[in-house]
C-alpha cells in the first residue's frame, strides 16, 4: 500500500470515536481561502517559488457495511446518537474478526475510524457479558483520556470506563480497580502498577475478554521491544487467571502491520489494511525554504526578540534537538577535534556542533519559514497546526508567529501557542481547553499531538522538517481536514540531507510504501529486565521461557550468574527485596526536574538523555517563551535549578566519542569494500560548551564543563574500504577524513529513508584508519543499549541506502557542502573536516563493489 492510501477527512457525519476526542474545535473565524487559493498566497509572497511539488491527492466515498449480527440494539442505538449510522467495510470486517476470537491489526489512515472497530467488539462483548472486562492501552496519557470521554458519551448501562494512570488519584483507585469494566491506560501504567500489583487485579484479569492496544505503530526501537515483553508478562498472568483475551491493535497504514504487530504481542495476527472510510481532498505541497542572500553578512538569521529563543541554534533549530518521544537513552556522541575520528552523536542536540560558526548556512532556517507560514494561514483565518521535531522549535515558532501577528493586528498573536511534553499536567489541560473551545487559531506543537487530542476543524497542517518516517508524516497531515472539505498540508524542508532530498524526489514520499515498525524483542538489554519483572510478579517456569522468545533461557542464566535469580526445582525466583527499575522508553534515566532557584517552582521536566547537553551549568533553558540560564545540575538527585535571564548568546555543548568493535555478526566480503554488522563499545562526554551572539552566530568563548563519563554497548553497521582503492578513485591520502566524514554525515542523514527512525536515534563516527578494522572505516550505530533494529535495517538495505546518500550529496547544488547534503547539526567536530566530492568517490567505491 502506498501513501496515497492514506485518509484525510473526517466521517462525514463525523465519527466522534476516532483516536481522540469527541469535542470539535468549533471557535474562530469562518472557513478561510480554499487550499489552492491559500497556496497561491504563500507562494506569491517570495521573490522565488519555495514549492518544488504539489501533489494532490483525491477525495473518495466511503464504503459503508451493514452492522454485524451480534451487535446488540443497545449499542447500534448508541452509535446511531454519536453520529455513526453505520460500519465502515474496514471497520466491519476487524470488529468481525475479533468478535469471532481472532486477533486482529486494523492498519488504514488517519480519521478512517479505527476506534470503532475495536469498540464495536469490545462494547458488544461487554454489554453480553455482565462479568467481561476489557483493557485500553495507549501511548499517551492524552490519547487515553479522550478515549474514555468517548465510551463514556455512550451513556452504556454498567460500562463504567476509567482511565488509570499516573494522574489518578489514589482516593479513585480502588474503585477503578474493584468496579470498572473498561479500563484505559498506557504501557507504562501497565509495567508500573497493574502488573505487579496483579493479586490486586486479578478479579479484573480473570474475566479479560479483549486488550485493545492503539497506535500500535508508535510502538517501535527500543521503547515498542519492552512493551512487547509487557504484553508477555500480561499474557502470562492472564493465563495464570485463566483468561485467553483477544488482542485487536490499531495503527496507522504501516508496511506488514500484522508481522510487526504479531512480533509485538507474540501471537498469530489477521490485519486489515483496506480502508473504506471517506476521505476529504488535501493538497499536499513540499516547501524548500530560499537561499539567503549572499551579502547577508551573517550565515546566521537575525536575533529573535528577547525571550523568545535565547537557547535556539543559530542554525535551523529543528534539527538541532532530539525529538520528542524517540530520545534515545544512549548518550550523545560526538568526538574530540584532535582525534583521528568524526563522531554525529544520537540524541545530541545541536549544542554538540561546536565551531559551525566559520560554515555559511545556505538556506532559511525552516523554524522561521514554518514560523511565517503559521502567521500567515492564522491572518487569513485558517485554523492551522504546525508540527516542528524539537521542544524549543515548537517554542520558537510559537513566539515568532505571535511576534508577527501582534505587529499585524495587535492582539492576534495571543490566538497562537505552543503545546509539548515536559509542560506541567495542568498547563497542557489549559492549552487543550483553549484549542477545543477555540480561544487558540493557531499551535505549533512537537509530535505530542501527533497521536492524543483529536483536532477536529484544522484547515491546514504545516510540518516543519520531515518527521522521521513516512507513517508520521501521513499521521501528521491527516490531523487537517474538516468533515470531508479540502485540506492543505505543507513539507517544510529543513536544511538537511534527508529533507533535500524528499522535496526534490516526491516519489520517495507519493509513490513509496509506508515503512515497517521496526523492534527486537530479543535485544538482551531489553529482555534480561523484562524477564526480572516478570520474576517479581510470579516465579518463572520452563514454560514461561517459550513465551518471552529466543533468548530467554540464555537471558536467564545470565540473571542467575550475576545472583539475580535463584533457581528451584518450581522455577526461577528473584532474590532482591527491590524490584528492578526498567525505563520501557530508553530516555537514558528518570526525568530531570527543571526548578527556579529564587521560588522553588517546577518548571518542566527534560529526559535523562537529553540533560547533559540541554541542562549543563550555563545552558540557557527556554520554558513557554521565557528563557532561563542553569545555575546547577544535580544529576544525583534528578534536579536543575535555574535563574530567568534573557541573555543575547545561546549555548552549545561539545562533546568526545570512542568506539571499539566487539564482535561480528555477520559480513559481507566485497573485495575492497567490507560491510559489516555487530555489537559495538561507544563512550562519550560532554567536556565543553559554546556561547554565541545569536544575532551574529560570533562565538564568544568555550567554556569547560565537567559532567561524566557515559557508556553504551549498542549495534552498529559499518563499512571498509582498502586504501588502493581510496586511492584509485582519486581520493589523496590527506583527503580521506574529510572524504569519510562528508560520506557518514550524509549516510546518517538518509536513513530514515529506510528504517523507522530519524537521525536522533543513531549516531556515528569515521576514521581513516580505525584500529579494529585496520582500515578506512564508517561506522553508524543505534542509539539504544543493545541495538533498536535500526542497524540491521541498514545493513540489510545498505546498496539501496548508501546509493540515495550517494544521490543525495550528487544532486545538491552547492560547491563545498552544505546541511543539505554533508553538513551536520550534530557533530562533534564542527563539521570539520568534510569533503563533498571525495564523499561521492569514497560512495561509488562501495557500490561498484557492494552486490545489490
Amino acid at each position: 500500500m502506498t501513501s496515497n492510501d492514506f485518509s484525510f477527512a473526517r466521517h462525514a457525519p463525523r465519527d466522534d470515536l476516532e483516536s481522540s476526542s469527541a469535542a470539535t474545535v468549533s471557535a474562530g473565524p469562518g472557513p478561510g481561502p480554499a487550499p489552492a487559493d491559500l497556496l497561491r498566497r504563500l507562494r506569491a509572497r517570495g521573490a522565488a517559488d519555495p514549492v518544488t511539488h504539489v501533489e494532490r491527492v483525491p477525495a473518495r466515498a466511503g464504503v459503508p457495511a451493514p452492522w454485524p449480527s451480534w451487535a446488540p440494539a443497545e449499542l447500534r442505538a448508541a452509535f446511531t446518537r454519536r453520529g455513526v449510522v453505520a460500519p465502515w467495510q474496514h471497520q466491519a470486517e476487524a470488529a468481525n474478526l475479533a468478535y469471532e476470537g481472532q486477533h486482529v491489526v486494523v492498519a488504514t489512515g488517519t480519521a478512517s475510524g479505527k476506534s470503532l472497530a475495536y469498540q464495536l467488539p469490545a462494547l458488544a462483548t461487554l454489554l453480553a457479558d455482565p462479568r467481561a472486562t476489557v483493557l485500553y492501552l495507549a501511548p499517551t496519557k492524552a490519547l487515553a483520556a479522550d478515549q474514555v470521554r468517548a465510551v463514556a458519551a455512550l451513556e452504556l448501562e454498567g460500562v463504567r470506563p476509567a482511565c488509570y494512570d499516573g494522574d489518578t488519584p489514589r482516593a479513585e483507585r480502588e474503585w477503578i480497580r474493584r468496579h470498572s469494566r473498561f479500563v484505559l491506560t498506557n504501557p507504562d501504567m501497565l509495567h508500573h502498577g497493574i502488573l505487579p500489583g496483579h493479586a490486586q487485579w486479578s478479579g479484573f484479569l480473570r474475566r479479560l475478554a479483549y486488550v485493545v492496544i492503539d497506535e500500535c505503530h508508535t510502538y517501535r526501537g527500543v521503547f515498542g521491544s519492552h512493551v512487547a515483553h509487557v504484553l508477555r508478562r500480561l499474557r502470562r498472568q492472564c493465563a495464570r487467571f485463566g483468561a485467553t483475551p483477544v488482542f485487536v491493535l490499531a495503527s496507522a497504514t504501516s508496511g506488514d502491520p500484522a508481522t510487526t504487530a504479531g512480533r509485538l504481542t507474540g501471537l498469530p495476527v489477521t490485519a486489515v489494511t483496506e480502508d473504506a472510510s471517506p476521505r476529504g481532498g488535501v493538497t499536499f505541497a513540499l516547501w524548500e525554504p530560499p537561499l539567503l542572500p549572499p551579502d547577508s553578512g551573517s550565515a546566521f538569521p537575525p536575533a529573535l526578540p528577547r525571550g523568545s529563543s535565547p537557547s535556539a541554534p543559530p542554525h535551523d533549530a529543528s534539527d538541532s534537538l532530539p525529538s520528542q518521544g524517540s530520545s534515545p537513552s544512549a548518550p550523545s556522541q560526538g568526538s574530540s577535534p584532535s582525534a583521528p575520528s568524526q563522531g554525529s552523536s544520537p540524541s545530541a542536540p545541536s549544542q554538540a556542533d561546536g565551531g559551525h560558526d566559520d560554515l555559511r548556512q545556505v538556506r532559511r532556517s525552516a523554524l522561521r519559514e514554518t514560523a511565517d507560514l503559521l502567521a500567515d494561514t492564522v491572518a487569513e483565518g485558517v485554523r492551522t497546526l504546525a508540527f516542528v521535531r524539537s521542544r524549543k522549535g515548537a517554542e520558537v515558532v510559537a513566539a515568532n508567529a505571535r511576534r508577527a501577528l501582534d505587529d499585524a493586528v495587535p492582539g492576534l498573536g495571543g490566538r497562537v501557542a505552543a503545546y509539548r511534553g515536559g509542560y506541567l499536567r495542568e498547563e497542557r489541560r489549559e492549552l487543550e481547553r483553549a484549542l477545543l473551545h477555540g480561544d487558540l487559531l493557531g499551535l505549533a506543537s512537537t509530535n505530542a499531538l501527533e497521536l492524543g487530542v483529536d483536532l477536529v476543524g484544522l484547515d491546514a497542517v504545516l510540518i516543519c522538517g520531515y518527521p522521521g518516517t513516512r507513517a508520521s508524516l501521513w499521521q501528521q497531515a491527516g490531523r487537517a481536514g474538516r468533515s470531508g472539505q479540502e485540506a492543505l498540508a505543507v513539507l517544510v524542508a529543513r536544511d538537511d540531507p534527508l529533507d533535500t532530498y524528499l522535496v526534490h524526489h516526491p516519489e520517495a514520499i507519493f509513490g513509496a510504501p509506508v515503512e515497517a515498525t521496526v523492534l527486537d524483542p530479543a535485544n538482551p538489554y531489553v529482555l534480561a529486565p523484562q524477564l526480572a519483572c516478570a520474576a517479581v510478579e510470579a516465579p518463572l517456569t520452563p514454560a514461561d521461557l517459550a513465551l518471552f522468545g529466543e533468548g530467554a533461557k540464555e537471558a536467564v542464566g545470565e540473571l542467575v550468574a550475576a545472583g539475580a535469580l535463584r533457581q528451584r526445582p518450581t522455577g526461577w525466583y528473584w532474590r532482591h527485596r527491590e524490584r528492578p527499575e526498567v525505563d520501557l522508553r530508553g530516555e537514558g534515566g528518570a526525568p530531570v526536574a527543571v526548578v527556579e532557584s529564587s521560588t522553588g517552582r517546577l518548571l518542566g521536566t527534560v529526559d535523562g538523555g537529553s540533560s547533559h547537553f540541554l541542562l549543563h551549568p550555563g545552558a540557557v533553558y527556554l520554558h513557554q517563551g521565557v528563557s532561563y540560564v542553569v545555575d546547577q545540575l544535580d544529576l544525583a538527585d534528578g534536579c536543575a535549578l535555574v535563574h530567568a535571564e534573557e541573555p543575547d548568546w545561546s549555548t552549545h555543548a561539545r562533546d568526545v566519542t570512542d568506539l571499539s568493535v566487539v564482535s561480528v555478526r555477520s559480513y559481507v566480503d566485497a573485495g575492497p569494500v567490507g560491510m559489516f554488522l555487530g555489537e559495538v563499545d561507544v563512550t562519550s562526554q560532554v567536556v565543553s560548551y559554546q556561547r554565541r551572539r545569536i544575532a551574529t552566530g560570533e562565538v564568544i568563548d568555550t567554556r569547560p564543563l565537567d559532567l561524566p563519563t557515559r557508556e553504551l554497548r549498542t549495534v552498529a553497521v559499518w563499512f571498509t574500504l582498502s586504501p588502493r582503492s581510496l586511492a584509485l578513485a582519486g581520493v589523496q591520502p590527506a583527503d580521506v577524513p574529510g572524504a569519510l566524514h562528508a560520506a557518514e554525515h550524509a549516510a546518517i542523514g538518509l536513513l530514515p529513508l529506510m528504517a523507522t527512525c530519524d537521525r536522533w536515534d543513531i549516531g556515528g563516527l569515521s576514521t581513516a584508519l580505525h584500529p579494529d578494522t585496520e582500515a578506512p572505516t564508517v561506522f553508524v550505530y543505534d542509539g539504544h543499549p543493545g541495538g533498536a533494529g535500526f542497524a540491521e535495517r541498514a545493513y540489510g538495505t545498505a546498496a539501496a541506502w548508501l546509493r540515495a546518500t550517494r544521490d543525495a550529496i550528487a544532486e545538491c547544488g552547492c560547491e563545498t557542502g552544505c546541511p543539505s547534503c554533508v553538513q551536520s547539526p550534530k557533530c562533534g567536530n564542527g563539521n570539520n573536516p568534510l569533503s563533498k566530492p571525495d564523499a561521492i568517490r569514497v560512495l561509488d567505491v562501495v557500490l561498484t563493489n557492494l552486490p545489490d
